[in-house]
């Protein structure tokens, strides 16, 4: 991508503004001097923030209209090919871009770049290392995939060369970017409809290393993440983990009441100090601890990592406490993997609840079949697992899978048998929901936690049973 398309241009125009991954864009190019319009067909929260700032949406609903006077038209992958608008852009003669472009362009223009990446973690570690320096007084920027409280979003233009960025290994997004230090989390099977084979992940990933103009830091214990290192030169290495060997490690860690994890950070085998997190878990020590090493390397203090990392309560979507009602406890996590199913679950059965009922949303029917037998190894971690229907997004259902392949092979499982010969409509899926909410309401009991688990939108069931569970007469 030309990094220079941006040159001479005033009028950008976001197909999709309200969208999570437009917003921090929308807010870093306003911060800029650029001129923003934007259209999107369906009002939120985001989208509103997005007047706030002064930046012009368009009535609701995408027309070919809407681009009139912009000198660059930037869409999401989600628009469709045949979305009015962007059919309008693509024959106007003026640059279109997809957002991972822009994207790219932008962490161009930092020359501290933080771009962390990796199969799980991603959008917990982005947010650990953003809250972190913004507690230390950072001016920085950031994209997220998910909300963090103290941005009040999922990303923020700042003054300084500081840019910490989310970065997505799905078809190959992340080679887009221009990371001064790159992070590597974990690299895991996943996205093989795109990628294939492992070997073509790790390929990918070692592609990003080496984009990387200061540093690489990386998990120093997965043996995936120790292959695609491998080879890369002329950059600093700096590793984390648990292990012995790694540049940081973590050591002596306790699981504390109130869902709170606690360890002690050795860097070259000498302590720096013992952090408290008030989000549970090992993988977020590691996550944690990838955050430290970023940290340390920016020169903050030991004293400043810890007070960060120490009042990072969650991002959206992981891990994250929706309500109390009655003794039960409702949490909501974006876990769509077998790993960070297993993680997610491994963490929650070592806090205090009676027992553990997940609520899980298949994602993507390819993932489902290439990781049945890993799906059910994780969802029998919980006490109760309940089921909905798999959603399949941007795939046809040309695998012949269906939520009774998972439910048949495993102990725990709740599920409701769909007709398997009949059109997939949202009144179904809508349907399949009540299903699964009425369950849990009229099985829970005080000491239990309901914890809904997927990327897709498994938080509306999550929200269906909070309102049952107070009172809220359904609408």
């Amino acid at each position: 991508m030309n990094k220079s398309i941006l040159e001479g241009k005033r009028h950008i125009h976001f197909i999709g503004i309200g969208g999570s991954g437009m917003y921090p864009l929308a807010q870093i190019l306003h911060a800029k001097g650029f001129h923003l319009t934007g259209s999107d067909n369906n009002e939120t929260e985001t989208l509103q923030a997005i007047r706030d700032m002064g930046i012009e949406v368009k009535p609701l609903g995408q027309r070919a209209e809407n681009i009139e006077g912009a000198d660059l038209i930037v869409h999401t992958a989600a628009i469709m090919a045949d979305n009015p608008e962007l059919i309008a852009a693509k024959a106007s003669g003026v640059p279109v871009l997809e957002r991972s472009e822009l994207l790219g362009i932008v962490s161009s223009w930092y020359s501290d770049a933080y771009c962390v990446s990796g199969t799980h973690g991603k959008t917990t570690t982005t947010s650990m290392i953003t809250q972190m320096l913004c507690v230390a007084g950072v001016d920085l920027s950031a994209f997220i995939g998910g909300k963090l409280p103290i941005i009040h979003g999922s990303g923020c233009a700042g003054s300084s060369d500081v840019f910490v960025c989310e970065s997505c290994e799905f078809v190959d997004t992340f080679l887009k970017l221009y990371p001064d230090t790159a992070i590597v989390l974990n690299i895991d099977a996943d996205h093989l409809d795109y990628f294939g084979t492992i070997e073509n992940i790790i390929r990918s990933f070692h592609k990003f290393c080496e984009l990387a103009t200061k540093a690489v830091i990386y998990n120093g214990d997965d043996p995936n993440t120790l292959k695609a290192v491998e080879g890369i030169e002329g950059k600093e290495l700096i590793s984390f983990g648990c292990g012995e060997g790694n540049t940081y490690r973590a050591v002596d860690i306790e699981h504390l009441p109130g869902s709170r994890t606690a360890f002690t950070v050795l860097k070259n085998g000498a302590e720096m100090g013992r952090i408290t997190l008030q989000v549970p878990g090992e993988h977020n020590v590691l996550n944690a601890l990838a955050a430290v090493a970023s940290g340390d390397r920016y020169g903050l203090t030991f004293d400043q990592i810890s007070e960060g990392l120490g009042s990072f309560r969650g991002a959206g979507r992981r891990f994250e406490i929706k309500a109390e009602i009655n003794g039960v406890t409702l949490a909501d996590d974006y876990a769509h993997h077998p790993t960070e199913l297993t993680a997610t679950l491994k963490a929650a059965k070592e806090m205090d609840y009676k027992r553990v009922i997940a609520v899980f949303q298949p994602f993507t029917f390819s993932r489902t079949v290439q990781h049945l037998e890993e799906f059910r190894d994780a969802l029998e971690i919980a006490d109760i697992a309940v089921l909905t229907d798999i959603m399949g997004s941007r795939e046809k259902n040309t695998y012949g899978i269906y939520t009774r392949n998972l439910a048949e092979i495993m102990n725990n499982a709740v599920y409701f048998p769909e007709d398997e010969s009949a059109e997939y409509t949202d009144e179904r899926k809508y349907q399949n929901f009540e299903d699964v909410c009425k369950y849990v309401v009229e099985h829970v009991q005080p000491g239990d936690l309901v914890l809904t688990m997927g990327c897709g939108d498994i938080n509306k069931v999550n929200k269906m049973i909070v309102d049952r569970l107070r009172g809220v007469t359904a609408t």
